[in-house]
């Protein structure tokens, strides 16, 4: 077992030194021949950016007139409210477990590059919706006390921005309100000259998270867009193994034919298993996710502009997938010993019906079908800041944010939650449609895939 520890409201651990030697070392394994194949997927959809050797006063054209990604539509304020409403869902229901990401390995992860920010990479997993992303990202923002240029924005793949079903409860343009970018390879491109945060992403894309329950743990094929960014603008890649997540909606699988289909309406994929009758009976049951107990383990920094002798711009195609190859096989040994270590029990279910009674005031983080009132009521109050921060003086907003920062949710008690949904209903009586078997999917569709955008 680790050793655990709280930082500013994240359970950070360190693992003894006696059994691993996370972000030290990483150790050979066995992994599946499908998932070194020579040939790769790239989760893209636009062009490569031709190569360029200028600093930023030089960009090229294409790269200049797309930095309009890095604002507009992130509100950082919005990110930080949200962190603090997933934050008693991360810690009570998820239990999330990060280690390595605190002093106990030196520091936090800083850039070697001052000027180009980490990438931050991992396994992609569930066969649902993202949770394993956002349980992160919100609990490395919490842990580094909510800094930017701590934090992780991350690089998400397209479809999850196409229509308004693929945000949480139909929460419009939450993904990139929350910082959330398209990974297009321009964007990717473009994002290396954001200097304010470091980036996120996964590189096995779709085919990670909605790879079926039968591959679990086996890294899918992973772009080797990553490696190119590395290589091209000498920052480090910090890997991390994404440990349980494989168990949010377990024994589901993939149909290639469904998905298929799924993916022109702008859907990634469609899970098959044990929860999707209950997702056609209850539209809410589209975002479930079981109480898997979500341990995040920080691995070795990878330099792959020191895999390579060579000049960026004379590197081949062949050159960049074998780095891209040597990485994977890496990380999946790395995965594979981190879940010796800490995924045999993925739900600890002792562990999980303590922490409701240890804080049973907080029972509605513990019941997913509180959810969709809780993102809903949110999503209200915050428009609401937003209006009132409008109407203010530039001198007294500050202490307005801060005061609506450090306001506690009303919803860590039962009849905090009574009041939440009754003002809910009253005001968005929509959200009682996702909880009405089969035919709420009529008018959860209609909104979901309207595409008017803010």
């Amino acid at each position: 077992m680790a050793n655990s520890t709280t930082r500013n409201g994240v359970k950070t651990a360190t693992a003894p030194k006696t059994k691993t030697n996370v972000a030290t070392k990483t150790t050979q394994a066995k992994t599946p021949e499908e998932i070194l194949k020579d040939t790769e997927v790239i989760e893209v959809e636009a062009e490569v950016v031709e190569n360029t050797t200028q600093e930023d006063a030089l960009l090229s054209d294409e790269i200049k007139n797309n930095t309009h990604i890095f604002d507009e539509f992130f509100d950082l304020d919005y990110a930080k409210s949200l962190a603090k409403l997933l934050e008693p869902i991360d810690r009570y229901y998820f239990r999330a477990t990060m280690i390595g990401f605190d002093d106990d390995l030196g520091e936090f992860p800083e850039r070697n590059n001052p000027k180009r920010p980490l990438i931050f990479v991992s396994n992609h997993s569930g066969m649902a919706f993202p949770w394993d992303g956002m349980v992160f990202a919100s609990s490395l923002m919490k842990m580094n006390g909510y800094r930017l240029d701590k934090a992780a924005r991350g690089l998400a793949s397209p479809l999850l921005s196409k229509t308004n079903l693929m945000n949480p409860f139909l929460i419009r343009n939450f993904w990139k309100r929350a910082g959330g970018i398209d990974a297009t390879s321009l964007n990717f491109e473009t994002m290396m000259h954001y200097g304010q945060s470091n980036f996120l992403i996964y590189p096995e894309g779709v085919k990670g998270i909605g790879k079926g329950f039968d591959k679990k743990y086996q890294l899918q094929r992973v772009s080797s867009s990553a490696v190119r960014m590395s290589i091209k603008y000498k920052t480090d890649i910090v890997p991390f193994a994404t440990i349980n997540a494989e168990y949010i909606n377990p024994f589901s699988y993939s149909l290639k034919a469904i998905d298929e289909l799924a993916q022109k309406v702008g859907i990634p994929f469609i899970p098959m298993g044990p929860l999707t009758s209950l997702i056609l009976l209850q539209p809410w049951m589209f975002y479930f996710a079981a109480p898997a107990k979500l341990t995040y383990v920080r691995g070795k920094r990878i330099k792959p502009y020191e895999m390579i002798d060579k000049p960026f711009e004379e590197i081949t195609l062949e050159e960049f997938r074998g780095i891209t190859r040597k990485i994977q096989k890496d990380m999946q040994a790395e995965l594979t010993r981190m879940v010796d270590m800490y995924g045999q029990k993925p739900y600890d279910w002792p562990d999980f019906f303590r922490s409701i009674l240890q804080n049973f005031s907080k029972l509605p983080f513990f019941i997913p079908i509180a959810w969709p009132f809780l993102f809903t009521e949110h999503e209200r109050r915050y428009r609401r800041f937003k209006t009132r921060l409008a109407q203010l003086t530039e001198d007294a907003r500050e202490a307005f944010k801060q005061a609506y920062m450090d306001e506690k949710p009303r919803e860590e008690s039962l009849m905090g939650l009574v009041k939440t949904a009754t003002d809910t209903i009253l005001k968005n009586p929509e959200v009682l449609l996702l909880y009405v078997p089969v035919i709420g999917w009529i008018p959860t569709l209609i909104k979901g895939f309207s595409r008017d955008e803010e």
